[in-house]
């Protein structure tokens, strides 16, 4: 057990030291050697950065958790839909006619033209968000689901058929469990893009949300650089933390993947 533990994180460790050294050196290297103007706005020293966090993390994670909330409340929606959308598109091939076409005309809309459009009209940060979430998570969630329900083996299809299975029946034992894997690739395509999109909205003029904050100090120029960044590394995490609360989620719903299977005898 402790063999394999050091074979998944040693590599990670290391690979995580040497960036830090290398952003480090990059940055001394801007200030002290290059003499780069505003070399610190390119490359900020870590150690800063780290001080930043102690002094303003009470500001950052209040701000991030209102991204964070609204960012999960437009992407749950944006799931339900998509969901719903690619069973409907399943069970009729004449519904699939109908409405995949507009989905796809739908994901042809530049995200950074449509978030204050949909600002605009709402007037109403906190809806605005949840649209903008729900708009980048249904289509990739509709896609896979779909790809998902119709990969079921043609065998084992046939024998609930032959079983006299209700529709419903075979949706829920065959289906569905079939498609969860596929379910999870689009949620977590979605995820980060979805808190990526609540971001969007908030440099639109929000009054709350890491976006503000981020727009905000950009605005005061280098003084405010070290808070900039940290609206920034705050903004990757959440859109991280994110895609591995969805993994999470994979591995307790859809456990018999080979990925997630022990491989050799390790156990």
């Amino acid at each position: 057990m402790q063999s394999v533990l050091n074979r998944r994180w040693l590599p990670t460790f290391v690979w995580i030291i040497g960036l830090v050294l290398f952003w480090e050196l990059a940055s001394w290297f801007l200030l002290h050697v290059s003499e780069a103007p505003m070399a610190q706005s390119k490359i900020p020293y870590i150690h800063e950065l780290i001080i930043t966090f102690t002094e303003y993390g009470t500001t950052l994670f209040i701000e991030g958790r209102a991204t964070f909330s609204n960012a999960a409340i437009g992407f749950l929606l944006g799931a339900v839909l998509g969901v719903t959308l690619a069973v409907l598109m399943s069970v009729s091939k004449w519904i699939e006619q109908l409405t995949f076409p507009y989905a796809v005309a739908s994901q042809m809309i530049p995200i950074l033209g449509l978030a204050p459009i949909v600002y605009g009209i709402m007037r109403d940060e906190q809806v605005a968000r949840i649209l903008i979430a729900g708009y980048i998570t249904f289509f990739p969630v509709a896609l896979n689901m779909l790809r998902g329900l119709r990969s079921v083996d043609t065998s084992a299809l046939e024998l609930m058929y032959s079983y006299a299975a209700k529709p419903w029946m075979i949706y829920w034992k065959l289906r569905f469990p079939a498609a969860l894997p596929g379910l999870f690739s689009g949620l977590k395509i979605a995820a980060p893009l979805a808190v990526t999109g609540a971001i969007l909205v908030e440099l639109m003029g929000a009054q709350n949300g890491i976006g503000v904050i981020m727009l905000r100090n950009l605005y005061y120029g280098p003084s405010h650089n070290y808070m900039f960044w940290s609206t920034v590394i705050v903004g990757a995490f959440l859109g991280v933390m994110s895609y591995l609360i969805i993994s999470l989620l994979e591995r307790f719903l859809a456990p018999w993947q080979a990925d997630f299977r022990t491989n050799g005898g390790d156990r």
